[in-house]
């Protein structure tokens, strides 16, 4: 069972036992993430999936890995490692999980919680309209730090935060 995943650079062949994700397909780019997994029993090895890396989250609650590439969201079987579904995307920027297991993704001008498969998405309700610049910044205790641009006035930059318990947006500030 996958405890923890990471992304990472390319590794020295030979490092980690590797596995390849990829997905066949005329419209892929020549990028390719590397994500370093460890099991419970702490044996560690590489996950190489396409597209160039944007982030990873693990979510205990659904017992799945969310790998966010610039070519695919790939959802990963946290028992046995293997993909359970993909999603082709261009449109995800930002990828974290709550501290309860929720999966929390950012498209170009929303922001949506996951499921227990890709294709379960609850959009959540923002107090203002956002563009593609949406950028979670992190976490503290159980709030979500996000900057992101106003539609139609992309001079205007707000820092958002998100209640990982309610999934309520709030404005924090005006940058």
């Amino acid at each position: 069972m996958i405890t923890k995943a990471e992304i990472i650079d390319q590794p020295y062949s030979g490092q980690y036992q590797e596995k390849i994700y990829d997905v066949a397909s005329p419209w892929n780019s020549k990028s390719w993430t590397w994500v370093k997994f460890e099991n419970e029993d702490f044996n560690e090895w590489c996950g190489e999936l396409r597209g160039a890396p944007r982030a990873v989250a693990l979510s205990k609650k659904y017992n799945t890995v969310l790998v966010l590439t610039s070519d695919y969201l790939f959802q990963l079987d946290r028992l046995s490692g293997e993909v359970i579904e993909y999603e082709s995307q261009h449109r995800y920027q930002s990828l974290t999980v709550t501290p309860s297991g929720e999966f929390i993704i950012a498209g170009d001008y929303t922001i949506e919680k996951i499921e227990a498969n890709l294709r379960d998405k609850i959009l959540l309700e923002s107090p203002i309209e956002m563009i593609d610049m949406i950028t979670f910044t992190g976490w503290v205790n159980n709030t979500l730090s996000i900057t992101c641009k106003e539609v139609m006035n992309w001079d205007n930059t707000f820092l958002l935060e998100l209640d990982g318990d309610t999934l309520e947006l709030t404005i924090k500030d005006f940058i």
